[in-house]
């Protein structure tokens, strides 16, 4: 009876390392994905803001939000991300499946709800824009599919050295 009992709890703490692996992975994807965005489109290219309603300066402080959002989303993942690690409980293989998630995820979100429902902005404007919708919808298709493909089938926890901060194991 008492192994049963330490096997429930074992596999409730192993469950609870499953699990921060994978939103910590989720949430880095998310930040990730809204950093390109960021970066490439809204700042490089000055294609568009994330609010184009307005003026320029209203586009500037809901690009400022957006990258704040992100930027958050990515620090709270690998928060999550080192103290996986730390316990032990990381899972490499669920972690990068989980980023792929969370980045197709988020980019399907912005090419779906925020470019065509609410009509936030476009990904260019004064151009055709059905190529530009097709090519970024299909990306997050695929970074979704290869994500779910991740999250599948056996995977373990690190076991590489890189992963431990103390002295290798004797032995």
């Amino acid at each position: 009876m008492a192994t049963s009992r330490l096997d429930r709890v074992a596999d409730d703490v192993q469950g609870r390392q499953l699990k921060q692996s994978i939103w910590s992975g989720v949430l880095t994807g998310i930040g990730l994905a809204a950093f390109i965005d960021e970066t490439v489109f809204h700042q490089l290219l000055h294609w568009h803001h994330f609010y184009d309603g307005s003026t320029l300066a209203v586009g500037l402080v809901s690009d400022g939000l957006f990258h704040a959002g992100g930027f958050t989303a990515i620090v709270v993942g690998l928060f999550l991300l080192a103290d996986a690690v730390r316990r032990g409980g990381f899972v490499p293989k669920r972690w990068w499946g989980a980023l792929l998630l969370g980045a197709g995820g988020f980019q399907l979100y912005d090419g779906t709800v925020q470019h065509k429902l609410l009509g936030l902005h476009q990904i260019r404007y004064h151009v055709t824009i059905w190529p530009y919708d097709l090519t970024w919808n299909l990306l997050a298709a695929v970074m979704i599919a290869a994500g779910v493909m991740l999250m599948t089938g056996r995977a373990g926890t690190a076991r590489s050295a890189i992963f431990h901060s103390g002295p290798p194991p004797v032995g």
